[in-house]
């Protein structure tokens, strides 16, 4: 597979290992272009012939910070912008769920919003210690369209995802660790020895097994997501058109607190 035409997104090979680091500034923030690469990279990755497994992490600062403010201003002044990245924000979720290979996140800095989600819909989760995940969407006057409803209550169950979805509270990743929502926090210095280690525990088993054990598990996810996702994101284009949303941006955009008005 010929990865070269991305521009936000970096790729790595290690034998049959194959590193994507996401690569959009600093904090890895999702704007238009990142958005449309992430709804075509797990196909891609799925049809690579020449890897087996898979280390999704960050190549700045952040894993990825949510989405960008100058482009959510775009969709607000211009709603069609967010009507036709509807099947994209939809495919992101199944291309993510439907993806054979196993894959390890590494969350290298803060994973919020769509961030958070895709760091959780991948397989094993290794965090620094010192970092967070979240999903501030409601912060945003944003409905969690993008996934965050679909993968959150399987983690952590109904009443501590809704508290978190509808707080927009951000975890530290020692407490995400404590809920079952990822697998390790570690200091950043011990964060690539425990990536190794479980990449060769899963590569030393047969190709197969592992891709269809995974497949298997994440049926119940697909079924889930395919239930979700359209009304997801139809509640999500709405909440675009408020104007507490609009208020969320500019405080976000002036550093200050927003005043919502509930309209």
């Amino acid at each position: 597979m010929d990865f070269h035409s991305y521009k936000t997104i970096q790729f790595q090979r290690e034998g049959r290992v194959l590193r994507v680091l996401l690569n959009n500034g600093p904090m890895n923030v999702i704007d238009h272009c990142l958005h449309g690469e992430l709804s075509r990279v797990f196909e891609d990755i799925q049809h690579d012939e020449d890897s087996d497994l898979v280390i999704l992490t960050g190549a700045n600062r952040a894993f990825c910070a949510g989405g960008d403010a100058d482009w959510m201003q775009a969709m607000i002044d211009n709603p069609s912008i967010f009507r036709a990245i509807a099947t994209d924000a939809k495919r992101i979720v199944f291309s993510l769920l439907e993806l054979e290979k196993p894959m390890i996140c590494k969350i290298n800095g803060p994973a919020a919003g769509l961030g958070a989600t895709i760091a959780l819909m991948s397989d094993l989760i290794i965090a620094d210690e010192d970092t967070f995940i979240g999903d501030p969407h409601v912060k945003m006057g944003f409905v969690a369209g993008d996934g965050g409803a679909v993968i959150w209550p399987q983690l952590v169950g109904f009443a501590k995802a809704k508290e978190l979805l509808l707080t927009g509270d951000m975890l530290s990743t020692k407490e995400a660790v404590g809920l079952g929502l990822i697998n390790y926090a570690l200091p950043a210095v011990e964060l690539e020895n425990k990536v190794q280690e479980l990449a060769a525990r899963i590569m030393a088993n047969p190709r197969w097994a592992v891709r269809w054990t995974k497949t298997v598990t994440n049926m119940a996810l697909r079924d889930l997501a395919q239930r979700l996702m359209d009304p997801s994101v139809a509640y999500e284009m709405m909440s675009n058109l408020t104007s507490d949303h609009q208020e969320a941006v500019n405080a976000f955009r002036e550093k200050r607190k927003p005043e919502f008005t509930g309209e």
